[in-house]
């Protein structure tokens, strides 16, 4: 069953037990999920969906620290439970050792040096570990393996 496949069961099982805040979520997954298809004329494969959710759950991280700081503990905890929700269609993630082990062997391969290259080696980064790691954390670990 594919990722797609596995989120419109969700659906139905939050719609039959009633569970309002569940089903918004998922609901709001699908239909980004529909408007990528819809734009770009493709079927979505379940890297394709992972990069949605992905970029979803960035957008209420965002949210979450934008509504602590303007002190609206309400609206940040709506966000919260709408990124448990989402997380729960990630794959597992990599540890931060994990990921700066594969960052090292990529800029090896590429015998990239300095932080000029930092394009070049987050090109081959994002392709490798696309959802499998959180990019902010990849990102750190380019810098600090370029630095070093």
């Amino acid at each position: 069953m594919s990722l797609k496949d596995q989120i419109t069961e969700d659906m139905k099982t939050a719609m039959r037990a009633k569970d309002t805040e569940r089903l918004g979520t998922i609901r709001l997954l699908l239909a980004a999920c529909k408007q990528k298809e819809v734009d770009e004329r493709v079927t979505l494969d379940d890297v394709a969906v992972v990069a949605i959710v992905d970029k979803l759950i960035k957008q209420r991280k965002d949210s979450i620290e934008a509504f602590t700081k303007a002190d609206r503990q309400d609206l940040a905890d709506k966000e919260s439970a709408e990124l448990k929700v989402l997380e729960a269609y990630l794959p597992a993630r990599l540890s931060a050792e994990e990921v700066a082990a594969e960052v090292k062997a990529i800029v090896t391969e590429l015998g990239a040096k300095g932080p000029g290259d930092m394009g070049k080696v987050m090109g081959a980064v994002k392709t490798r570990l696309a959802g499998k790691a959180d990019m902010g954390a990849v990102s750190a670990a380019v810098k600090a393996a370029l630095a070093g």
